[in-house]
């Protein structure tokens, strides 16, 4: 893609970038919306497709998404278009927590347009580079993958132990009084 936008003046670039970037949000918010109503509707395991949208729906990658709106709430949807691998969890569990559309498309306005500007001018040549420079060695190789496993182990057990409190405290309310 890098190369095929490298024949565009900037703007024309940015502005396609941004286009991309509104429909995919937007799309990607619909599907969790519509999803998260029609998923609900489903009650047992053999229901196929629906069954599958439902684990998936309730699944870690989700989940997480769905904790960060709920932590941040509007604040993450511009985030998380700065960010690779959790902006398709968090706009979809913007949809599933059903964010009014307006506000959401106000609050993806700006990521949106971070997301173009970076992509129409370092874009995937600066990512490219920045992990090459860094993997350079073998030795960049193996840093590179001990940082990437303690930071999932450190999200990973950050969101454990909150889903622990929230489980206890669930717990708690239930109890008899």
């Amino acid at each position: 893609m890098d190369d095929f936008l490298k024949d565009y003046p900037f703007a024309a670039a940015w502005a396609l970038l941004f286009v991309v970037g509104l429909l995919r949000g937007q799309g990607t918010y619909w599907l969790g919306r519509g999803a998260s109503g029609a998923a609900t509707r489903v009650g047992r395991e053999g229901d196929g497709g629906w069954a599958r949208l439902k684990a998936w729906l309730n699944g870690d990658s989700t989940r997480a998404g769905r904790t960060v709106v709920h932590r941040a709430g509007l604040v993450a949807v511009p985030l998380c278009y700065l960010t690779v691998g959790l902006q398709t969890a968090v706009l979809v569990a913007a949809g599933l927590v059903r964010i009014p559309w307006l506000r959401f498309t106000i609050a993806q306005l700006p990521g949106v347009a971070a997301w173009a500007t970076i992509y129409s001018t370092i874009g995937f040549a600066g990512w490219s580079a920045a992990i090459a420079a860094f993997t350079g060695t073998g030795w960049g190789w193996a840093l590179l993958a001990i940082l990437i496993a303690v930071c999932v182990v450190l999200v990973v057990r950050r969101i454990g132990r909150k889903a622990l409190r929230s489980a206890e405290g669930d717990r708690e309310a239930r109890a008899p009084q």
